[in-house]
């Protein structure tokens, strides 16, 4: 979708007439809504610009001028472009990424980020270089007329507002790579501008390459394809079992049944932790790829979608397959069947509102559904961790039916998580009293669980399992502030526990990858940079949001950090109706730890900063299980209730802990 289109005279004549910046602005309003008073001026301002870059008879009046052009299967705009003909009649486009900028920061150990000053705070965004190249790689991926009729593509960003600097941080060797693709230009540099897009475009194609990429059928090029199967041939963490199958081969057969009638198919899968809900998802989007369909791979959370993308993409550039991972906040401005395909991870995560703000579109759970022809929701509302989380499986019914959807429902059984132990998952529902369970009394031995009473053996312990793979992570409850200056201090620790000399950061400048980068075991992440994600082993440390008082689990929501958002909106709701408004964080709360204690596969620690939640543990487990560790014995002796408990030495003693190994 073109927003203006037209030659370069007429271009000229409404940048002239002054009338550029409120025909770009109808026309926009006309196709997709309202912009913001920057946005506008803007247009205004960078038209100026180009108007005297292209002020020369050197590039032909009748060639095409596009702007605001929308990038395929995103919600990006190139701000402009220009279509002609080369030297040799080729079809040529060059690209030009506009920015209003004036200074940027380099962002070390990053590929192609920069920093710089937006509503007044600094702010990472991609280099303008890897902007400009990065919607050339996208066209060329998925525009079908790009693919076929040889339509070469140049792009470059162009700084008109700034001004260059000693050692300039704009043009660092670390973007060398995206300058080479994109050249950059700046204040004073218009006709360097000229000259580049003169060498490209010689004569007038009649705005023809324009129709063809505006009217190019989208699908993803044989590359893309190839590259995606590749990736996923061999990586055992993406190898399907049992269920996942049979859902998979649903899932693909409801894909194929929307594009070949129409009518939108919705599939909503509901799966417990570890089902192997992503690693279905993952699948999914690499077969309906690989078959020429438009899919994209959906988290609102951005922890996941990075480290999916980095394991995936092996020896690829990231933008090979970056487009492909999406947030869920991005398809209230989508075309009605604009993606063959969305797959939905975490659905119970999707937001009413989109935005910053929360003031886009309507529902984003609706937003999906008009945008694919086939919607898939992978779900578990248990694991709902934030006020603003409404996906439900009710809800998207009702908006599939709306539509004239086919609705087909899947459940996903079988735990891949918690080493396989269904038990262990039931019984935590019921120690966190989220429902009643026939494990009220416990579960096999098959998960290492285990309740610490000082914080630092717990950390210690995590430490020695990371070792192994680099597959154990410190997580806890979001009770502790997040320090701005433990950024630039390490010093600086964020959570502290002064009976035990404790403390800790939270994951600092590394919130995306997390999860895979291996220092990180010494930081400790929270919900947020944790869901969703899996481990061998997790330690977690359990707040005073969540304590035991009167023989009851009591959630406390003014124990949580004043810097996380999960409960934004709980104090205004609190004084309107403290009764509801307490019944939604409570469930906000148990579903947060229910979420950490199962990101472990093999073994999950805890310490609890109650120490009588601490004791209700250990009195939970120690309902069907009898430990003892004698002291002068080198094996872990176990007995079960039913059975008197083995006790032998003087010293034996009694720990909280089911796992089977020998004592060390």
């Amino acid at each position: 979708m073109i927003i203006y289109e037209a030659t370069k005279e007429e271009f000229m004549n409404d940048v002239t007439n002054d009338s550029i910046a409120v025909k770009i602005h109808e026309n926009y309003l006309q196709r997709i809504g309202k912009i913001s008073e920057s946005e506008f001026n803007s247009w205004n301002n960078s038209m100026n610009y180009m108007y005297k870059v292209l002020n020369t008879p050197i590039i032909p009046d009748d060639v095409g001028v596009a702007i605001e052009y929308k990038v395929p299967t995103t919600s990006r705009r190139i701000d402009f472009m220009l279509t002609g003909l080369d030297e040799q009649d080729r079809y040529s486009v060059v690209i030009v990424e506009l920015k209003q900028w004036s200074s940027v920061n380099v962002v070390e150990n990053s590929d192609g980020l920069v920093e710089t000053a937006m509503n007044r705070r600094m702010v990472k965004h991609t280099h303008p270089s890897y902007q400009a190249w990065s919607y050339a790689k996208l066209i060329t991926d998925y525009n079908e007329s790009v693919q076929n009729e040889a339509i070469s593509l140049y792009p470059c960003a162009y700084l008109h507002n700034y001004i260059q600097k000693e050692n300039d941080p704009l043009t660092d060797t670390l973007y060398d790579n995206y300058i080479s693709e994109a050249p950059v230009f700046i204040k004073g540099d218009a006709l360097k501008l000229r000259g580049f897009i003169s060498t490209y475009i010689k004569k007038t194609d009649r705005k023809k390459s324009l129709y063809l990429i505006e009217l190019g059928k989208i699908r993803p090029s044989k590359s893309l394809q190839d590259s995606l199967v590749k990736m996923l041939d061999g990586n055992e963490e993406f190898i399907m079992i049992e269920e996942q199958k049979v859902v998979y081969e649903e899932a693909i057969l409801m894909a194929k049944r929307a594009l070949s009638t129409d009518r939108k198919q919705v599939l909503i899968v509901e799966g417990g932790p570890g089902t192997g809900k992503s690693v279905l998802g993952i699948n999914l989007l690499v077969k309906l790829t690989s078959k020429e369909m438009v899919c994209q791979y959906v988290t609102k959370n951005s922890a996941p979608r990075e480290v999916y993308t980095k394991r995936l993409q092996q020896n690829y550039k990231k933008t090979v397959i970056n487009n492909l991972f999406k947030s869920s906040g991005v398809y209230h401005e989508a075309l009605p069947n604009e993606l063959d395909v969305l797959i939905v991870d975490e659905a119970h995560r999707l937001n009413e509102k989109s935005g910053l703000f929360k003031n886009k579109g309507e529902n984003q759970m609706m937003e999906i559904i008009r945008a694919a022809k086939c919607s898939i929701f992978f779900i578990d509302e248990y694991q709902k961790i934030s006020i603003h989380d409404v996906g439900n499986k009710e809800q998207i019914k009702q908006f599939a039916e709306s539509y004239g959807a086919e609705v087909v429902e899947m459940k996903l059984e079988s735990q891949f998580r918690c080493n396989g132990s269904d038990g262990y998952l039931a019984w935590l529902d019921d120690v966190l009293e989220l429902r009643e369970t026939a494990n009220a009394d416990g579960f096999d031995f098959q998960y290492d669980f285990k309740v610490f009473d000082d914080p630092n053996e717990l950390r210690n312990e995590i430490f020695k399992k990371n070792q192994l793979n680099n597959k154990a992570r410190m997580l806890a409850g979001y009770c502790w502030d997040w320090k701005t200056e433990g950024k630039s201090n390490p010093e600086v620790h964020d959570i502290y526990l002064e009976d035990h000399q404790f403390s800790m950061s939270w994951n600092l400048n590394n919130t995306l990858t997390w999860a895979i980068d291996p220092k990180s075991v010494e930081q400790v992440g929270c919900i947020h940079t944790s869901q969703g994600l899996e481990f061998d082993y997790v330690g977690v440390i359990i707040g005073e949001d969540l304590r035991y008082i009167n023989g009851e689990i009591v959630t406390d929501p003014f124990k949580r950090a004043n810097t996380d958002k999960s409960l934004s909106g709980f104090k205004k709701m609190y004084k309107k109706d403290n009764n509801e408004a307490l019944g939604i964080a409570d469930q906000i709360i148990k579903n947060t730890y229910r979420t950490l204690l199962t990101r472990g596969m093999k073994g999950c620690y805890i310490y609890c900063v109650d120490p009588l939640l601490k004791e209700y543990f250990v009195d939970r487990l120690s309902r069907s299980r009898s430990i003892i560790y004698p002291s002068h014995q080198e094996k872990v002796l176990i007995a079960a209730e039913e059975s008197v408990p083995y006790v032998t030495g003087d010293k034996a003693r009694k720990v909280t802990s089911l796992s089977l190994q020998p004592n060390q």
